[in-house]
């Protein structure tokens, strides 16, 4: 599996697209925000041949579905995301106005269908396990590939830090606990792609992360 990752929109969202050598792939979290952001993603699709199997976002918050629409538009694709998620578009204006985004344009994208714990998302010849970890969003979750060691997590866990839990339907405890019960049975080597900043390890947030780590 090979994964790109691009930084979008002016609150730097990590978009991944994943890959394999049947050409088929997945974009997460499309965020791109500017029309050159939004050709970039294109042309790195399109000049590479591949095809683009699902669209899947970790979390609805704002800043992580801002291309979405323009890359269903292109493929003719729907979001998966988890459920619970759905009240966050309910109040998509209010949130692009505390941003100063522009309240006029309409990001709402359309729900193709829904993903679940222990769902798998598939493409090419990969296949990604999905785990609900509540608390930065109520229908925050992970996709996880066991074989290839990684975890794509959203803003689930940083390098260094977590995702803030202050938002609509935000739980500390619950968030926590999901990263100690989920996230850190993985194995050490596991590579972490949050939703923002550069990349990390299961290792390296188990031992030295401040909010969840362990010390060993």
């Amino acid at each position: 599996m090979k994964i790109k990752t691009f930084e979008f929109n002016p609150l730097g969202v990590n978009t991944y697209v994943l890959y394999d050598r049947t050409g088929e792939c997945i974009v997460v979290d499309a965020s791109c925000f500017f029309p050159d952001e939004n050709k970039l993603l294109l042309n790195f699709i399109l000049d590479n041949n591949l095809v683009v199997k699902h669209l899947v976002n970790t979390h609805l918050h704002f800043d992580h579905i801002f291309g979405v629409n323009f890359l269903a538009s292109q493929f003719g694709l729907k979001l998966l995301v988890h459920r619970d998620d759905i009240v966050l578009l309910e109040n998509l204006s209010q949130q692009l106005q505390l941003f100063g985004f522009n309240t006029n344009v309409d990001y709402r994208p359309e729900i193709g269908g829904f993903l679940a714990e222990n769902d798998v998302v598939s493409f090419g010849e990969q296949q990604l396990k999905v785990l609900h970890v509540p608390g930065h969003s109520p229908g925050s979750i992970v996709f996880y590939n066991e074989k290839e060691k990684l975890a794509l997590v959203g803003d689930v866990l940083f390098n260094g830090s977590i995702g803030r839990t202050d938002l609509l339907e935000g739980s500390f405890e619950q968030l926590t606990e999901g990263i100690r019960t989920k996230l850190f049975t993985f194995s050490d080597d596991t590579e972490v792609y949050p939703g923002h900043g550069p990349k990390t390890t299961i290792g390296q947030e188990r031992r030295y992360n401040p909010f969840v780590g362990t010390g060993s």
